[in-house]
């Protein structure tokens, strides 16, 4: 499994429903796309965004990473929208859980 975490911190006045509209679309992909695992999302008291998003393989990641929309969607006009994003992404190791 690969795991990408995605840090993002939004400028402020930003055109909202146009983020939120483009986050639903990018979301519709990447879950229809194979060997899509999961996707979480959590906001900091601060304002910033934390997402995990988790492929089956880095073939898969790959395969997102390199989508025409998902392309289209981290052109520079995108930097405008955040004051801060940084992601970072990597093979999950061993795991363990108590459910």
């Amino acid at each position: 499994m690969v795991v990408t975490i995605f840090r993002t911190h939004l400028r402020s006045g930003i055109d909202e429903q146009a983020l939120n509209q483009l986050g639903a679309r990018m979301y519709e992909i990447a879950t229809s796309m194979p060997g899509f695992v999961s996707y979480k999302d959590f906001t900091a008291a601060d304002g910033e965004s934390l997402s995990i998003v988790e492929f089956e393989s880095k073939a898969a990641l790959a395969a997102w990473r390199d989508h025409a929309e998902h392309k289209i969607a981290q052109q520079p006009s995108t930097a405008r929208v955040f004051v801060s994003a940084r992601y970072r992404g990597g093979r999950s190791g061993r795991g363990a859980g108590v459910r």
